[in-house]
């Protein structure tokens, strides 16, 4: 392939073209490199590649082409320098911590974020001695207060799951680097189409691929994207070291994802926005969270931060658990499950999936109510999804 300098490209033809490195065969698609290792031509060569002397594919547990074509691809997507990919978005997530902290750090995270994000941070980083504070994601100086002495970095999603908040990154990045701190980003909800987090001043993105970037719910996978010296020193020593490795398969997979998935996102969009406006005027139901709506608290911030307002769309009904239940299992159509960014829509109840496993107080305390239902909007007809709401309306 000739020599291209793909950052002179917009995203949707980065997102097709970059990354790939044709070999001697001149294939038109990206291969898998189902290999778990790779040939030297002498014992020099290796003992130059091992100690990064010389550079090259070592071991499929932290190089491999097919992979790598994707972490180039994603980065230059993000606007990133570099990007390393892993066997999911929590082993992401995971891989930060574990570069990033030691014993006697802090972190302050938004209450907004996954459940089995809480979870890690309390259950598994505290257990090792790092301290962690939950703060309201949209409260600007409850994130400033929070910060400590020996805080390393601040972690958020945006737009949060599942209450669809949106944060300020810009002003969230500031008040980090005052306090010379890490703004970790996950990016989850809008990949790079709609959101860029790091031209918004925060320093790392991470992402959970097994959503929107994949789009068909096929494979599991995350990435991290960050400069070159906060992956080298801190993420791809401990990516080298605990092998939580994307298969070349999976690669292979979200690289097919990512050239379809800006007119996916808009189509998203587009059906989210419409279905959102239309839950709006049903009866029983007492408050939808989208951000595309302005009664939505942070209207105008998506409108500035994003290019569009995202495919989840959240509600709550007045019945509490019994209602949203009932309404769940009405459905035919759409498919009863936790996962998001797929094409096929689904529903969920967060208040017993994503977040049953955090304690009723941490939940009340992150706005997550029991008649709250959660809803990632597929690509079917939107008439039809309607019908199949009403079932249980």
């Amino acid at each position: 392939m000739k020599d291209i300098n793909w950052n002179d490209y917009s995203l949707e033809t980065q997102a097709i073209r970059a990354g790939h490195q044709r070999t001697h065969e001149d294939e038109h698609s990206i291969p898998i490199f189902a290999t778990s290792s790779y040939v030297f031509k002498s014992a020099e060569e290796a003992a130059l590649r091992f100690t990064g002397k010389k550079p090259g594919n070592i071991y499929s547990r932290f190089t491999n082409p097919t992979v790598n074509a994707f972490q180039e691809r994603l980065a230059l997507m993000e606007k990133g320098e570099r990007c390393l990919a892993f066997s999911s978005g929590m082993a992401a997530i995971m891989a930060v911590g574990m570069g990033l902290l030691k014993a006697g750090d802090h972190v302050v995270c938004s209450r907004g974020v996954f459940g089995n994000t809480v979870l890690m941070f309390q259950n598994y980083f505290g257990k090792f001695g790092v301290e962690t504070d939950f703060v309201d994601l949209i409260d600007a100086a409850a994130w400033e207060a929070a910060i400590k002495p020996n805080t390393r970095f601040l972690f958020l999603e945006t737009p949060s799951n599942p209450l669809i908040e949106i944060a300020d990154i810009s002003v969230l990045a500031d008040i980090a680097h005052k306090h010379n701190c890490l703004l970790i980003v996950d990016n989850c909800f809008c990949t790079p189409v709609l959101q860029k987090p790091l031209e918004l001043g925060a320093d790392i993105v991470v992402h959970s691929a097994t959503k929107y970037i994949d789009g068909q719910g096929r494979c599991v996978g995350g990435a991290v994207v960050a400069s070159d010296e906060i992956i080298e020193k801190h993420i791809y020593p401990y990516l080298r070291t605990g092998g939580a490795t994307m298969s070349p398969f999976n690669a292979w997979v979200f690289l097919s994802g990512l050239e379809t998935l800006a007119v996916r996102m808009k189509a998203h969009c587009d059906s989210a926005f419409e279905l959102a406006r239309w839950l709006e005027q049903q009866s029983g139901i007492a408050k939808v969270h989208y951000p595309g709506l302005p009664s939505h608290a942070q209207h105008e911030l998506a409108k500035r931060q994003q290019s569009h307002f995202g495919g989840v769309v959240s509600f709550e009904l007045s019945g509490g658990k019994e209602h949203a239940w009932k309404l769940i299992d009405a459905t035919a159509l759409l498919s009863i499950t936790a996962n998001l960014g797929d094409v096929k829509t689904t529903i969920t109840h967060p208040a017993t999936t994503t977040h049953g496993r955090l304690a009723p107080e941490a939940r009340a305390a992150a706005g997550i109510k029991d008649g709250l239902v959660r809803i990632s909007v597929g690509l079917e007809n939107l008439e039809d999804i309607k019908k199949d709401i009403l079932r249980g309306l």
